[in-house]
């Protein structure tokens, strides 16, 4: 059994320096992927958007700018505000989006109380994940079946060879 962490909230799609639209937003943290976050934009499509990154990006974030590539996070003050932006790259595009700051940081601290930094290796459960992967293997007796069983060539031999 695992727990769910979730927080709905308006995160501002910035347009421009001032001028936002909002947009709707799941934040979900699970303690069966306890170094991630997950964020579902609700868009007015039929499925949200999701996005999935690591948890200590964004605990970092709320206090200094980091990460590099897809996402980066940095706190920031608009008209005496404490916000957090969050920049999303992808080959469709690129978003800036913002949300307030006090509620990213009692979301967080929900998670921190639920899984502590440095404890989620012990939420993994890496004998079930490696079983998983295992049954999506070809297995031997698999491979045995298969016509010419297992390192034989379905080629048939030159003649006089």
């Amino acid at each position: 059994m695992h727990t769910v962490v979730e927080r709905e909230l308006e995160l501002g799609l910035v347009l421009s320096p001032g001028r936002s639209v909002p947009v709707p937003a799941r934040l979900t943290y699970r303690t069966d992927d306890p170094y991630a976050v997950h964020v579902a934009f609700h868009i007015g499509s039929h499925s949200p958007v999701r996005w999935t990154f690591a948890r200590e990006l964004l605990v970092e974030g709320v206090f200094r700018p980091c990460g590099d590539g897809d996402v980066r996070v940095w706190p920031t003050k608009f008209d005496g505000r404490s916000l957090v932006c969050i920049e999303l790259d992808s080959p469709d595009g690129r978003a800036l989006l913002e949300t307030p700051a006090p509620a990213v940081s009692a979301w967080l601290e929900r998670t921190l109380r639920v899984v502590p930094p440095g404890s989620e290796q012990g939420h993994l459960d890496l004998d079930k994940g490696l079983s998983e992967l295992l049954a999506m293997a070809p297995t031997e007796a698999a491979e045995e079946q298969r016509p010419g069983g297992p390192g034989t060539s379905e080629e048939s031999p030159e003649p006089g060879a």
